[in-house]
């Protein structure tokens, strides 16, 4: 069993990092073919192997990574961060991204001291997180989700309410999670996707929209953090907050944020 595995997440060839705590995964695998027909071989490991629902992918986006690493990693702690945005160290160099991912021999000594590795919070200072995704997507999402919970695991309804008011969050599904909480996590979340995905009618939605499983999901690890520190299963002090680098077009992002705040107008693609 390895002490850590990081599945890097990725639709397309990139490079990646050297480290081997980290495995490039092509996530959405399932079906893709170049123009003759052959399978698409990035010649990173595959999110349609073993267990998995990698058919999956245009609804749940990168979480047919997350799923393929809960089902078939076997590591004492598993996490998931995507390929254009890593968890940085502390030698972190600005424009730099893959010199700066954190290292194996940086985060192994934070072990002994810590169970669930999350990204620096986002801000959103003038919006709610639900406000938020009901500016920028389709709230109604979120009115099926509080259904879903209410029926199945009504515990997690004081958690739920207490960060949908939030104005910050662990955002970009990135995490790394000792196994036995990951376990947790997944099939609480997974059983609330696989509902929610039933209930939410897709037509005419577009291919961006249409990933609104992974949406959601950012904002559902909250819910289930702030459970687990409710219930005394996660102490704060065994959260580690991590700095994080990413690349995005952030004129487009933020003047994507205003216009949805301020215009009503929803996001169309990812920055």
């Amino acid at each position: 069993m390895d002490k850590i595995k990081i599945i890097v997440a990725t639709h397309k060839k990139c490079d990646m990092p050297i480290d081997t705590m980290y495995l490039p995964l092509h996530v959405g695998a399932a079906g893709k073919k170049t123009e003759d027909g052959t399978p698409i071989d990035f010649g990173y490991t595959r999110d349609d192997t073993g267990d998995n629902i990698s058919i999956r992918n245009c609804n749940f986006g990168t979480q047919t990574g997350l799923y393929w690493a809960w089902k078939n990693l076997d590591a004492e702690y598993k996490g998931l961060v995507h390929y254009r945005r890593y968890f940085v160290g502390s030698n972190a160099k600005k424009n730099d991204l893959l010199n700066s991912v954190i290292t194996y021999d940086e985060i192994e000594p934070m072990l002994v001291k810590y169970k669930v590795f999350v990204p620096k919070k986002r801000h959103y200072y003038i919006e709610t997180l639900y406000s938020h995704y009901a500016h920028t997507h389709d709230e109604r999402h979120f009115k099926i989700v509080e259904k879903i919970i209410k029926k199945d695991c009504p515990e997690y309804l004081s958690a739920y309410n207490k960060v949908l008011n939030r104005r910050w969050g662990y955002m970009f599904n990135m995490m790394i999670l000792q196994k036995d909480l990951m376990d947790d996590y997944c099939s609480w979340l997974f059983n609330i996707l696989f509902q929610a995905f039933e209930q939410v009618d897709t037509k005419g939605m577009s291919a961006f929209d249409s990933r609104f499983c992974g949406r959601i999901s950012e904002i559902l690890f909250d819910v289930w953090l702030e459970n687990k520190i409710q219930t005394g299963r996660v102490n704060r002090e065994e959260i580690k907050e991590l700095s994080y680098m990413e690349d995005v077009n952030w004129n487009y992002k933020i003047k994507a944020f205003l216009s949805a705040k301020f215009l009503h107008k929803k996001y169309g693609v990812s920055s």
